[in-house]
C-alpha cells in the first residue's frame, strides 16, 4: 500500500492499485492505441525493428551459406528446407541492418563429373542439354552409374575424365563449365519463383588449388598424417580418437569435401572479412562442421569462433505425383497445381488476374509455415494434406486473412484515414489487437537472438486469429465516420505487420484470393 501511495498516475499511466502483493497499474487506453497505430503507419516495414531492443546494435558483414545443391543429383527435400530456412535467416539479419552476402555453394566437382562427361559423350544431346538442363544431366548421370557398375571400361574412362578435370585439361572443362552454367541458369529461374537470390554462386570447384594450400599449410604446423592406405588424416583428439580423425586427402592426392571447406571459409574470410558465417544445412552434417571450425582453429585461426552451423532436422515422405522428389521445380509446381485445385473448389475464390501466380504464393506460404512451425532441428512427417488444410493455423489462412483486409481497404477507401478517433476503439477486440502489434518487436527480437522462425510464425497466426474475429464483430459499413475511420485503420495496421512477417520468413503476400 505504502508502495502504491508513492507512485502517480502520468500520462501513460492512469490509475493505480494494489492487490494482494500487487500493484496494478491501468495504462491510459487511449494513448496506447494512438501510439501503437501511428508507430505501426509511420514506421512501415521498419516497424518493431526500431525498437529499443535493438538499439545500440552494432552493423555486421554475415555470410549465410544456403540451399547448395548438386549439379547432377536430385534436389531433394533437405536442399529445400536448407533454401527456406536460409533465405530467413538472411532476410532477418538483412532487416536488423547488417550487411549480409547470401553464398551458394554448389555441389560442382568430384568424382561425379567424371562419370557425367563419360556419360554425357555416350548418352547426352546436345538439345535435352540446352531445353532442360538439371533433368538431363540428372538421366546421363544415372544411366552411366548403372553401366559403369557393369561394364569396368566405362568406370576406367570416368576415372580418367575426372584425373583430365583436376589437370585442368581444356577440352574436359570447357564441358564442364557448360553443364554448370546450364545448371546454374536453370536453378536461377527456379529460385526467383521461390522469391529466393543469391550474391554468389560459388562451388567446390572453386577451392581445386586452394584445398592443395591448406594441405600444405597443415603438413607445415606437423597436423598431417599419412596412413597405410595412402590418404591424409588430421587428429583433431591428439591421442588417436578414432572418432576425431578427418580425412583430408584421397591416396592420389585429390582433395575431399573437407579439405574444399577449409579452402572456403580462409577464402570467404580474406574477401569479405566477415563478423558471422552461417552454415544452413541438416543436423547429418553436424559433425563434419565441428571438425572444420575445429581444424580451422588448430591451423591458427581465431576467427573460426565466428563461423556456426545451424542444423535442422529431416523431412520424411514428401511425395509428388511423379513419385520421390527429383527436382524443386516437381514441388513448386506441385504446389501450384493442389493450390488450383483447391481454389476451384472453394465458391468465395475471386476472379483473379492470374489464378497460376497466386496459387503458387499461397501453396508457398503454406509450404513455409508447415516448415516454421516446429524447432527446425525436429525431424517431421511431410503431409500435403496438413499443408493445404483450410482451417487452422496455415500459411493458407495468413494468406487469406491478408487478402481480406486488403480488400476491405479497397472497398473502403483510404478517405477515412486522415484522422481517426482513438476513443473509437475501447472494444476488447480492438485492444488485444493493440497489444498483440505492441508485441511485434520482442518476437523478431526472440528470432534474432535463436534464428528460430517459429516465434514468428505462432505471432502471424495469433494475429490473424484476432483479426478474423474483429472483423466479424467490429463492422466498418453502417457504422458512424469516425468509427468507422478508427475502426479501419487498425485493420490497416494489422495488414501492414501481417506483411512485414510473412515478407520475413520468405512469403508474398497476396492481395486477392
Amino acid at each position: 500500500m505504502r508502495l502504491a501511495e508513492k507512485l502517480k498516475c502520468d500520462t501513460v499511466v492512469s490509475e493505480i492499485s494494489t492487490g494482494q502483493g500487487t500493484v496494478n497499474f491501468k495504462i491510459n487506453r487511449e494513448l496506447l492505441t494512438k501510439t501503437v497505430l501511428q508507430q505501426v503507419i509511420e514506421d512501415g516495414s521498419k516497424y518493431g525493428l526500431k525498437s529499443e531492443l535493438f538499439s545500440g546494435l552494432p552493423q555486421k558483414r554475415i555470410v549465410v551459406e544456403f540451399s547448395s545443391p548438386n549439379v547432377a543429383k536430385k534436389f531433394h527435400v533437405g536442399h529445400l528446407r536448407s533454401t527456406i530456412i536460409g533465405n530467413f535467416i538472411a532476410n532477418l539479419k538483412e532487416a536488423l541492418g547488417h550487411q549480409v552476402t547470401r553464398i551458394n555453394y554448389l555441389g560442382d566437382w568430384g568424382m561425379q563429373f567424371g562419370l557425367l562427361g563419360t556419360g554425357f559423350q555416350l548418352f547426352g544431346y546436345e538439345e535435352k542439354l540446352q531445353s532442360s538442363p538439371l533433368q538431363h544431366l540428372f538421366e546421363v548421370y544415372v544411366q552411366v552409374n548403372k553401366e559403369a557398375a557393369d561394364d569396368k571400361n566405362v568406370a576406367q574412362s570416368a576415372h580418367e575424365f575426372f584425373q583430365r578435370l583436376e589437370l585442368g585439361d581444356m577440352q574436359a572443362l570447357a564441358l564442364w563449365q557448360k553443364f554448370r552454367d546450364l545448371s546454374i541458369e536453370e536453378y536461377m529461374r527456379i529460385y526467383k519463383r521461390l522469391g529466393v537470390h543469391f550474391d554468389e554462386y560459388s562451388g567446390e570447384s572453386f577451392y581445386r588449388e586452394k584445398s592443395q594450400e591448406v594441405l600444405k599449410l597443415l603438413d607445415s604446423k606437423g597436423l598431417l598424417q599419412k596412413t597405410l592406405k595412402g590418404t591424409a588424416v588430421v587428429d583433431l583428439s591428439g591421442n588417436g580418437d578414432p572418432s576425431s580423425i578427418c580425412t583430408v586427402m584421397r591416396s592420389d592426392g585429390t582433395s575431399l569435401y573437407a579439405t574444399r571447406d577449409l579452402a572456403a571459409a580462409i577464402d570467404r574470410m580474406e574477401k569479405y572479412n566477415f563478423d558471422k558465417m552461417i552454415y544452413v544445412t541438416d543436423k547429418g552434417q553436424k559433425k563434419h562442421f565441428q571438425q572444420v571450425f575445429q581444424m580451422l582453429q588448430i591451423m591458427g585461426y581465431d576467427w573460426a569462433e565466428r563461423c556456426q552451423h545451424v542444423p535442422f532436422g529431416v523431412v520424411q515422405g514428401m511425395k509428388t505425383r511423379r513419385g520421390d522428389v527429383t527436382f524443386l521445380e516437381d514441388v513448386l509446381n506441385e504446389i501450384r497445381l493442389r493450390m488450383l485445385q483447391n481454389m476451384a473448389s472453394i465458391k468465395t475464390t475471386k476472379e483473379l488476374e492470374n489464378p497460376q501466380e497466386t496459387a503458387e504464393q499461397v501453396g508457398l506460404a503454406a509450404l513455409i509455415i508447415q516448415d516454421f512451425r516446429g524447432f527446425l532441428l525436429s525431424d517431421y512427417q511431410f503431409s500435403w494434406d496438413r499443408v493445404f488444410q483450410s482451417r487452422g493455423d496455415t500459411g493458407v489462412f495468413l494468406q487469406y486473412t491478408h487478402a481480406r483486409l486488403h480488400s476491405l481497404e479497397e472497398t473502403f477507401g483510404c478517405g477515412y484515414l486522415n484522422d481517426f478517433n482513438t476513443a473509437c476503439l475501447q472494444e476488447p477486440q480492438s485492444v488485444s489487437i493493440l497489444q498483440h502489434l505492441l508485441r511485434f518487436d520482442e518476437v523478431l527480437y526472440r528470432s534474432s537472438q535463436d534464428l528460430q522462425p517459429r516465434h514468428i510464425v505462432s505471432y502471424l497466426l495469433t494475429l490473424s486469429h484476432l483479426a478474423a474475429v474483429a472483423h466479424r464483430t467490429l463492422h466498418i459499413r453502417n457504422s458512424p465516420p469516425e468509427v468507422a475511420g478508427a475502426r479501419l485503420h487498425l485493420f490497416r495496421a494489422v495488414r501492414s505487420v501481417l506483411a512485414n512477417g510473412m515478407k520475413l520468413l520468405g512469403i508474398t503476400p497476396v492481395c486477392r484470393m
